[in-house]
């Protein structure tokens, strides 16, 4: 497929953009350093502005799906949904947080006694991308959450995957870079849950 991956240089873009040339996609890389970009003959970097919503609306038309891997902080969900509306893309898929994931009835993770200050900014924002997807009518989207910790490890193609709840075991919750762009790509390549949001883990 040509897939349009927005952030393909950070912590899970780069991973995922690795696992979509392993399997023979073809990658447009938008980016806000396109040098930053390994050169390789399926990737095509662009230079791209997450609040530039008409010209990347402009970067992301003719691709079959569209990826997003960025920071909720530093961007605007409705300024990134309206431009993958806007490019005639229907499939939308979004690195999602874990911070919204329930970790018992009526608690999400985000609201547990234990949850770092610093990390809860980011979180809410990324709460906030979920809740508007979930009104959203027009995309094809997923928006697929991590384990509570998402760290570089190895790419083991094992792990669970689950729906709402936080995916945990005796060890913690956690899932490697690698192995969440497996799971991303095995969902793009075969789609099991359309406007819905999934988490993986171990």
């Amino acid at each position: 497929m040509k897939i349009a991956l927005i952030g393909a240089t950070g912590r899970a873009g780069s991973r995922i953009l690795s696992e979509l040339v392993r399997r023979g996609h073809a990658v447009t890389a938008i980016v806000r350093h396109p040098e930053k970009v390994p050169a390789r003959p399926e990737v095509e970097a662009r230079k791209g502005d997450v609040s530039d919503g008409k010209a990347l609306s402009a970067l992301l038309a003719g691709h079959e799906a569209v990826i997003s891997s960025v920071r909720f902080t530093a961007s605007d969900p409705r300024t990134l949904i309206e431009s993958v509306r806007a490019s005639g893309v229907d499939r939308y898929i979004v690195v999602g947080g874990a911070g919204s994931l329930e970790v018992a009835p009526g608690m999400k993770l985000i609201d547990s006694p234990d949850f770092p200050k610093e990390y809860k900014p980011e979180a809410a924002a990324g709460g906030a991308f979920l809740d508007l997807l979930r009104q959203e009518r027009a995309l094809n989207w997923t928006f697929v959450s991590p384990s509570a910790l998402f760290v570089p490890g190895e790419r083991t193609g094992k792990f669970r995957l689950g729906k709402d709840e936080l995916i945990s075991d005796e060890q913690g919750s956690r899932v490697s870079f690698e192995d969440f762009a497996v799971a991303l790509v095995d969902e793009l390549e075969k789609p099991a849950h359309p406007r819905a949001r999934f988490t993986v883990g171990y």
